[in-house]
């Protein structure tokens, strides 16, 4: 993590390309990339939404768009209309799947690999 906002709202990742991440042709892993991505939704949910909801991964895919010959980036957000969507969709104790999308991209904005992620919210 190189950011964490301090309300939660927003986290960028850096993935950079290391011994750790590159694989034998020299590129970073695919499951570094989905590494870098995996618990980030789902940790700003519990912040944001609070201890009187459950909130799980569910699912996730991964496209990879081009190998990863330097370090990449993602920025993940979560906005105030989305907080407020999952609250009336679980007012009256229905669990909800939502799907949130983020990109790894290089310094100049080029996507590496797309990565989208399903979590399922319900309230206690």
């Amino acid at each position: 993590m190189t950011y964490i906002a301090s309300d939660f709202r927003e986290v960028r990742v850096k993935l950079p390309l290391s011994l750790r991440t590159r694989n034998a042709v020299g590129t970073i892993f695919g499951g570094s990339m989905y590494g870098a991505a995996d618990p980030v939704f789902m940790i700003m949910l519990m912040r944001l939404l609070g201890s009187e909801f459950v909130v799980w991964d569910k699912s996730a895919t991964i496209r990879f768009r081009k190998p990863g010959r330097t370090a990449l980036f993602a920025t993940f957000r979560i906005e105030d209309a989305e907080l407020d969507a999952i609250r009336t969709a679980t007012a009256h104790g229905e669990p909800v799947d939502r799907s949130y999308n983020v990109d790894l991209v290089d310094a100049e904005g080029a996507a590496h690999a797309s990565v989208e992620k399903v979590i399922y919210i319900r309230r206690k």
